[in-house]
């Protein structure tokens, strides 16, 4: 019987590290989605330009820039999710294009037909980089707005704690990758295993420009007591959206957009 229990044991330790093995290579498969549609393709009702932004010798992000006037109104960079591509967020530009803002949509490495494979360290460089690149279009840090969708959220708040621009809207934000993976994964080390951490809630707290959260209650792929945490420990100006009835994928209704534009108001 010792015996048996022993090759029970052996089994299931095999077994489970096989599957430690599996998840570490990849890991960013679970991750990054860039070919899952989960969105509508949405009538286009804006006006824009394809522009392609040089992050290295083989890099170039395909990009959708709205242009009303640089040097009138703020410039809002819309950082996506981990998954699909620019198509699929027609119907947020579509509303956001009623702001007095310009916009700029921009897609990931390995999205959206971009050369490269994503990574923590990849989409941080391809931000750096728009970031660049506004500037050189003649737009003063103060005067951009960062907005982070979903994984996203984790690239904006990197870029609000490295440039001191004018404010930081976080749509469905996790406190960091480690704390999300741990609800979908709970029998895996994933504090060891992870490569990719977006630990926003140890920058959010150093971060001294305005800064607004908008999170369904309803969200059952990040639960909205993440955005809660963030929200607690902001020390700056702070703004929330928490509706009562949507989920992680928010409405982009009248209320949802009333809220932005009472926050780009508010900004210096």
């Amino acid at each position: 019987m010792t015996k048996y229990l022993l090759n029970i044991i052996l089994t299931i330790l095999i077994i489970y590290s096989l599957v430690l093995i599996y998840i570490y290579i990849f890991q960013r498969n679970l991750l990054y989605h860039p070919k899952e549609n989960n969105y509508l393709d949405n009538q286009i009702n804006f006006e824009y330009k394809e522009v392609f932004i040089p992050v290295n010798k083989n890099i170039q992000l395909k990009s959708w820039i709205v242009e009303k006037d640089f040097k009138k109104n703020k410039t809002l960079i819309f950082f996506h999710g981990n998954a699909g591509n620019l198509n699929n967020r027609i119907y947020k530009i579509n509303e956001l294009y009623n702001l007095d803002i310009n916009i700029l949509l921009v897609s990931w490495r390995g999205f959206s037909g971009n050369k490269g494979k994503p990574t923590e360290k990849g989409l941080y460089e391809d931000a750096r980089s728009t970031i660049h690149w506004v500037k050189e279009q003649g737009v003063n840090l103060e005067n951009i707005i960062l907005y982070g969708e979903s994984l996203g959220t984790g690239v904006a708040t990197q870029m609000a704690f490295d440039f001191n621009v004018a404010g930081l809207i976080l749509e469905s934000p996790y406190t960091s990758m480690v704390d999300a993976a741990k609800l979908y994964y709970p029998y895996l080390p994933v504090s060891i295993l992870l490569k990719d951490r977006y630990e926003t809630s140890k920058k959010i707290d150093k971060i001294n420009i305005p800064i607004l959260i908008m999170h369904g209650k309803q969200d059952d792929l990040v639960p909205i007591e993440m955005s809660y945490s963030l929200f607690n420990k902001i020390k700056g100006k702070k703004y929330s959206y928490f509706p009562e009835n949507d989920d992680h994928m928010m409405e982009y209704n009248n209320e949802l957009i009333k809220n932005i534009e009472n926050f780009i108001s508010k900004l210096k």
